[in-house]
């Protein structure tokens, strides 16, 4: 047993290990997970007080809206992600998907579940895949008004250059995307020192301006806030819509949390991002007390010698913030394939260090298709800050609602004291909901049409897979059964090991039981092999795979997989053949699979439109052969009819 009071009392070596670990990991960070909230700077302030819904630059109005994008910092990002969410780690990993494999089943408790979100309640599942499809249109967005937001200010430049904004965003978003092939560890190293620049620039400029306009600090005080709505009613409320700008990127905290964890995030937040964007604000307030027409207002900050510099370095920010929601969007993909709500595509990990750096080239060329169409569509990041809001706000109250399923059922905390707290959260969210519902005429649609698709696609598939999985399992034969069936046949065996793939948790697949019927052959040894992934991102080795002899040369073998791991099917079969002391000749196996040929029909199942489109889904999918990562020498298919 280990000694407690090492447990207690950890070594010098040990803590100054963790802090070395501790200061790299809080300066990757800022790059990876702040881009987004951290360039927020560039448009939120102008959209105040010159978007689609905004008020006049009074000297109160300013003071309001600085006050509440403040408390807007404090209350959704320090209190309710970093203090709160945070402590929502599946294993360590976040995001909305983790934290919707955390939901127990009903009745169930903090415990193991099933193999995937179909144990769950079915309407937290739901809110959870409409919240991932939100993300993917955020992924679309965020490259789009971040870079484009940078790059306007060679409008502050000279309005010469005004025409050429668009294209120069066009070019750079196409460059960011084509590189992503080549991993976000190549150019990782200069996420940090680039964002670090950005921070101490944007805080400096602030803090030149707040010295111009001391009375600006007066913002500190949340009765402007208040007063701010009692002055203005309904537009006041429209204006939260813009407020809300300034904590977008709030779920990149809790998404890349299992990249480096709880401290570096915290860190990073409270000792530099939240003090500098603060400083900001305050600074760009400070600037339309002096000049109420100064519409590009963090351009504007910098001196004139200093814009084309501030532009170069604006859109470095950007990329970077782009990059931060481009990578996401690859890990919220392969989440989906091992959780079953997204047919297998290519992944390809970039980097042989890191686990969780992976490329989807389909994900990307569409990423970025639709990127640069929402460019030209659009035109200017303040049309595309209507567009913004909305998918992330939503994004938020489904974390939320999630969040407090866990905390009274996981966490235990009474039922007073999580409805309290999850009311005050809930409420600051739904008000920058309405507020952003406003704009959906002016752009706030295209999320949502992006969702809903996504969502579509994403419940088809899951539908359409269950359907399948339901008429497989009525062919299945039990045990028994086929072994009453080898004994009437009596079939030749032949050397070698047969390795079947099934879906199914019992029984024998149909493919081992046409093969015998058929050919009247049967291997010296039979593997049913049944591959299930779990509601936790990785699956320890101890838990990895179980084995059951069946007798006669038969062997059911399980294998199991965290949504966060790719499985890979000889590296795990050897490893449990060497536990178990079976002994396979890995040189002499052959992996038989089913394939399924699908046949839309009229009968049960879905509508005959989500059948067509389950059926381009799996021929479009990637074969089992590569996924798994199975010889493919070594491979035969049989197939299988399947009505929908």
């Amino acid at each position: 047993m280990p000694d407690a009071s090492a447990a207690i009392a950890p070594s010098v070596s040990t803590r100054s290990s963790h802090t070395s670990r501790l200061l790299p990991l809080t300066l990757t960070a800022l790059g990876v997970v702040y881009g987004d909230i951290g360039t927020s700077p560039l448009y939120a302030m102008r959209e105040c007080f010159f978007g689609s819904h905004s008020v006049p630059p009074t000297h109160e109005n300013v003071l309001g809206v600085l006050s509440l994008i403040i408390y807007a910092l404090l209350l959704v990002v320090s209190l309710k992600y970093v203090a709160l969410v945070l402590r929502a780690d599946n294993q360590g990993e976040g995001g909305i998907l983790a934290l919707t494999a955390l939901v127990p089943a009903k009745g169930a408790v903090a415990e193991k579940s099933g193999s995937r979100l179909a144990v769950g309640r079915p309407v937290l599942i739901a809110l959870g895949i409409f919240g991932t499809a939100l993300l993917y249109g955020d992924g679309m967005i965020t490259p789009a008004v971040t870079v484009l937001g940078a790059v306007e200010g060679l409008e502050v430049v000279t309005p010469q250059l005004t025409p050429y904004v668009v294209p120069i965003t066009v070019v750079i978003l196409v460059a960011v995307f084509a590189i992503q092939r080549f991993g976000t560890h190549r150019v990782g190293r200069l996420f940090g020192p680039v964002v670090i620049v950005w921070f101490f620039t944007i805080a400096a400029l602030g803090v030149m301006w707040i010295n111009r306009a001391p009375s600006v600090l007066g913002a500190l005080d949340p009765r402007h806030a208040v007063g701010f709505f009692a002055d203005n009613g309904y537009m006041g409320f429209a204006v939260l819509g813009a407020v809300f700008l300034v904590v977008t990127g709030g779920e990149a905290l809790y998404a890349d949390m299992g990249h480096f964890g709880r401290r570096p995030i915290r860190l990073a937040w409270f000792a530099l991002v939240l003090p500098c964007l603060v400083l900001n604000y305050l600074g760009q307030g400070a600037l339309l007390l002096i000049n109420p027409k100064a519409d590009h207002t963090f351009f504007m900050l910098a001196p004139s010698w200093a814009l084309v510099p501030m532009v170069v370095i604006a859109t470095a920010a950007a990329i970077i913030a782009s990059q931060a929601l481009i990578s996401g969007s690859f890990s919220i993909t392969r989440q989906a394939v091992q959780l079953g709500l997204a047919p297998r595509l290519d992944v390809e990990h970039t980097s042989a260090k890191a686990m969780g750096q992976v490329y989807v080239p389909r994900v990307n060329w569409a990423l970025m298709v639709a990127t640069v169409v929402i460019v030209i569509g659009f035109g200017s990041s303040s049309a595309l800050a209507a567009a913004y809001g909305i998918a992330v706000t939503l994004t938020m109250i489904i974390t939320a609602l999630l969040l407090f399923v866990v905390m009274t059922e996981r966490w235990r905390w009474p039922m007073p004291l999580a409805v309290v707290v999850m009311g005050v959260f809930l409420t600051i969210d739904l008000a920058f909901f309405g507020a952003n519902a406003l704009k959906i005429v002016q752009g706030g649609w295209l999320p949502l049409v992006v969702a809903a698709v996504i969502f579509l696609v994403m419940t088809t598939w899951r539908t359409g897979r269950a359907i399948v999985a339901e008429r497989l399992a009525k062919r299945t034969v039990s045990i028994p059964d086929f072994f009453t069936l080898v004994d009437t046949l009596h079939p030749v065996r032949v050397p070698g090991t047969a390795i079947y793939m099934t879906a199914q948790p019992r029984g024998v697949p149909p493919a081992l039981v046409h093969n015998l019927q058929y050919n009247k052959v049967l291997h010296e040894r039979v593997v049913i092999l049944n591959i299930i992934t779990i509601q936790q991102p990785h699956c320890s080795d101890h838990d990895r795979f179980s084995v059951d002899d069946l007798g006669n040369g038969l062997y059911s073998v399980r294998l199991q997989y965290g949504f966060m791991e790719d499985p890979h099917v000889p590296r795990a079969l050897l490893a449990a053949a060497r536990a178990r002391g079976m002994k396979f000749d890995f040189q002499d196996v052959v992996y038989f699979l089913g394939r399924e040929t699908l046949l839309v029909t009229s009968g049960e199942g879905m509508a005959r439109w989500r059948e067509k489109l389950f059926v381009v889904m799996s021929r479009n999918a990637v074969r089992a052969t590569t996924y798994f990562r199975l010889p493919t020498e070594r491979v035969v298919e049989l197939g299988v009819q399947v009505e929908m």
